[in-house]
């Protein structure tokens, strides 16, 4: 019995431009899908793949920003506290009782700058009084001077306290954004050159850079906005509240020359 030669299997033929572009295509997609796992694009990836220049101006930034707030929070408490403990003082004062048992009982604890005023402009007209300093006009004259003195004195030196770190504000409201330009401008020419030396000017390639030098900027702002509308914010708070001791200043200062006066 004869055998019978197998029968070739017939195979569709295959063109030679169809299978370069399937391993064009596949090259391709390997290549991008590495860009991908090269570029991290979230925020703490945009910082671990910039330039050491660039970190160091995020970082700065960041300080600032959080330091910036622990002086807005800071600031925020002690004006609302100081505002409550003034309106606790004058209910006091105003009230109509003794301004020595008044004077007696915050003398060596002060609470507030208000306080501290009274106790200034208090402790100088008992100094005279006890060194018989009231006897003629020229000298109850010299005392309405010292004690003005001293409640300006007192004044400035609660102000003074009551300003402190409001530069720090204003400096990181004005120059914040400008370190933050500067990171980006660095970045950026990094990116270029980079490019440059690949020779290589698709989106994938030059998004990511761009991305790390823009952060800079976005931190820079993120930095400034909260600064300079605090700033104006308590500016103008603490202008009002300086006013107010003014005019507490004034008013006591004419109830003791009043009583020089009388004493005429």
């Amino acid at each position: 019995m004869e055998q019978q030669a197998p029968q070739a299997v017939p195979v569709a033929p295959v063109e030679a431009g169809q299978g370069l572009e399937q391993m064009a295509g596949a090259v391709q997609t390997t290549a991008d899908g590495m860009g991908m796992a090269a570029h991290d694009l979230s925020v703490w990836g945009l910082f671990l793949q910039a330039d050491w220049i660039v970190k160091a101006v995020m970082i700065m930034l960041l300080l600032a920003s959080i330091w910036s707030w622990a002086i807005i929070i800071q600031k925020l408490i002690r004006l609302r506290s100081l505002r409550a403990q003034a309106k606790q003082f004058e209910d006091t004062f105003w009230s109509g009782g003794s301004l020595e048992e008044l004077f007696d009982r915050i003398q060596n604890r002060p609470g507030d700058p208000m306080a501290s005023i009274f106790v200034a402009a208090m402790r100088e007209w008992r100094r005279s009084a006890a060194k018989g300093l009231l006897t003629t006009e020229a000298l109850r004259e010299s005392l309405r001077d010292r004690i003005e003195r001293v409640m300006n004195i007192a004044l400035g030196r609660e102000m003074d306290q009551l300003e402190r770190y409001m530069t720090f504000l204003a400096s990181v409201g004005s120059a914040a954004p400008f370190v933050g330009l500067f990171g980006t401008v660095w970045g950026i020419m990094n990116s270029f050159a980079a490019i440059a030396g690949s020779k290589n000017t698709s989106l994938a390639v030059v998004a990511p850079g761009i991305a790390e030098a823009l952060f800079a900027t976005a931190l820079g702002l993120v930095a400034a906005i909260p600064a300079v509308l605090a700033f104006n914010k308590l500016n103008n708070d603490i202008t009002r509240y300086g006013n107010r001791l003014e005019a507490f200043a004034g008013e006591f200062g004419a109830i003791l020359s009043r009583q020089l006066e009388e004493k005429h």
